[in-house]
């Protein structure tokens, strides 16, 4: 596809759903992969998690809707609108989630976002998590920019956000409605060539 004013797509489309979701190894023995069924009881989990719950808009009913949200992330893969992998010890349940929201392959954009389980918090794998997805999302899938977003009330967030190598380029105010009501939100953002 060509952009109306001649500009090409940033990344071709097909790239992603010609393709499997990769495994992405991480250090210290974890790794990003795709979600399975068997993991229904980690996102049940992570949706009954009160941190996760006040920063998170998502809602998990039971173990069936469970296994429909881990299919629809598949869907998503396959229609290039998203990318969510499991954030797990290698060969473990899942701990936590990261991926890629509002992919735009044509303007090579993307938003990151991720949670984690209780047991992993604390453990760096937020960073290092989000620093393996943004090599692969940049150098390997051609991406162009990733922006990572959230609320000025959650610290922990803008750590791995610096951590990560992201810059903080403004506040967004009134940008996302919690349970609590609006969210002024931190925008930071990764672009192709910054440095680590």
């Amino acid at each position: 596809m060509i952009f109306s004013a001649g500009i090409p797509d940033v990344v071709p489309a097909g790239r992603m759903a010609d393709g499997g979701q990769p495994v992405l190894d991480l250090a210290e023995g974890a790794e990003l992969r795709p979600w399975r069924p068997d993991d229904a009881d980690a996102l049940l989990a992570a949706a009954r998690d009160p941190e996760i719950g006040r920063w998170n808009l998502f809602t998990v009913a039971d173990h069936a809707d469970a296994r429909r949200r881990i299919e629809r992330m598949h869907e998503r893969w396959r229609g290039e609108t998203g990318a969510v992998w499991a954030i797990a010890r290698t060969g473990g349940a899942a701990i936590g989630l990261i991926g890629l929201n509002d992919i735009d392959l044509a303007g090579g954009t993307a938003e990151l976002v991720y949670w984690l389980l209780p047991e992993a918090r604390g453990t760096g794998l937020a960073p290092a998590a989000t620093r393996r997805l943004t090599r692969w999302s940049l150098d390997d899938l051609g991406l162009h920019r990733l922006r990572l977003c959230h609320s000025t009330a959650n610290p922990a967030s803008c750590r791995v956000a610096e951590k990560a190598g992201f810059t903080f380029e403004g506040t967004m105010r009134g940008a996302l409605l919690h349970a609590d009501g609006w969210h002024d939100q931190h925008l930071h953002a990764r672009v192709a060539g910054d440095p680590e």
